[in-house]
């Protein structure tokens, strides 16, 4: 006997994909649009964006056209901004709804950010289908307005409030989902002239680096590389640093920016870093246990977008003041050098990663698709 019959995954014949601003909206936008594209490889993809923002540079480099919006914060105090707010996003939505006509997208799906509440509204305007992917544990402004505006919402973390939602993850680039890291971990290492066999430490602090753990680690690079630790460490832009290492010591590799993560999470046995969404949702899904620092600042997202990893055993936490030498030398060296315990927490940071978010968002379009603005058959 057969079960219930899955309905194919049906795509609309071009979309607009909205979210810019940051590697947290960029990325998941591009993981997406690639899944999108390997599903249906005639369909019409369009990104909408701002010329300020991460998305001017990586977009069109991954082949998608871009379609720019003006860049409208919402104001934080009552000043000038909050007066002239009004006639900004006006004209923000005025070129959302330009995008949509021109590229005849039949749906919209936003990511967050400056660029998202101009496209829903526009979609809204335009009576399309809207899809909201929440990348933080605590949603921001655009995606609470999405979220009120459609049924169609996902997020990334299981305690994300956001009405209807349903919990598939962070799309994922297809390196990073479905990487094999013990496969490539000679390859990884060799990329950035590591040892094979060492035990290796990545250190990053996003695409705009952490001036805390750069200072934190160079401050340590000799204790580590005498102690036959290797460290890949990603400063940052114009951060670099030459660290100080013994002769014959294990190396310490620092490079500004890493275009192929994927290669340094294969080469790392354990990182330490940020703990943005995306950051956090790669991890654990390669499998790779962390010392998340959260960034001091903001709403206190960066703490909460850990917490299930933490408590799963697959991370520690450190606040951002405690971050010291003196914590690198008493717990960091520590762990890297119990084995035993590293992979204990890799298997626990596995076990709430999700590899299958961009095929689960994609899926999710389908059924907007099918269902229309109010979510009508789209079950």
């Amino acid at each position: 006997m057969t079960g219930p019959a899955t309905k194919p995954t049906v795509l609309p014949r071009s979309v607009l994909l909205a979210g810019g601003g940051t590697a947290g909206h960029v990325s998941p936008l591009l993981a997406t649009a690639d899944e999108l594209r390997r599903t249906a490889p005639d369909i019409r993809v369009t990104a909408l964006g701002t010329e300020a923002g991460l998305e001017a540079r990586l977009v069109p480099a991954r082949g998608y056209q871009l379609r720019f919006v003006p860049r409208v914060p919402l104001p934080r105090r009552p000043d000038r901004s909050l007066v002239r707010f009004p006639g900004s996003l006006a004209r923000a939505v005025s070129a959302a709804a330009e995008a949509i006509d021109e590229t005849e997208a039949e749906v919209v799906v936003g990511f967050g950010g400056y660029v998202s509440s101009p496209a829903y509204l526009a979609a809204r305007r335009r009576g399309i289908p809207i899809v909201v992917h929440e990348q933080n544990a605590r949603p921001g402004f655009a995606n609470r307005l999405g979220a009120r505006l459609t049924p169609y919402v996902a997020t990334t973390f299981p305690a994300t409030r956001l009405p209807r939602a349903r919990c598939i993850g962070m799309p994922l680039r297809a390196e990073i989902a479905h990487l094999d890291r013990p496969a490539r971990r000679a390859e990884g290492r060799a990329a950035f002239g590591l040892d094979p066999d060492r035990p290796t430490l990545l250190v990053t602090g996003g695409s705009l680096g952490a001036q805390r753990l750069n200072q934190t680690f160079a401050a340590r690079a000799a204790m580590l590389s005498a102690a036959g630790i290797q460290v890949l460490h990603a400063s940052g832009a114009g951060k670099g640093f030459v660290p100080d290492v013994p002769a014959g010591g294990a190396p310490y590799v620092v490079v500004d920016y890493v275009d192929r993560m994927e290669l340094a999470y294969a080469a790392a046995d354990l990182v330490v870093c940020r703990s943005g969404a995306g950051t956090v949702c790669e991890l654990t899904a390669v499998g790779l246990p962390a010392v998340y620092v959260p960034l001091p600042i903001g709403n206190g997202e960066q703490r909460v977008n850990a917490a299930d990893v933490v408590a799963a055993g697959g991370g520690l936490l450190v606040d951002d003041g405690a971050c010291t030498p003196a914590w690198v030398e008493e717990t960091v060296l520590p762990l890297l050098a119990d084995p035993d315990r590293i992979a204990v927490m890799s298997a626990a940071a596995a076990s709430v990663g999700r590899r299958g978010a961009a095929t689960a968002l994609v899926e999710l379009v389908a059924a907007a698709h099918r269902g229309g603005p109010q979510g009508g058959g789209s079950a």
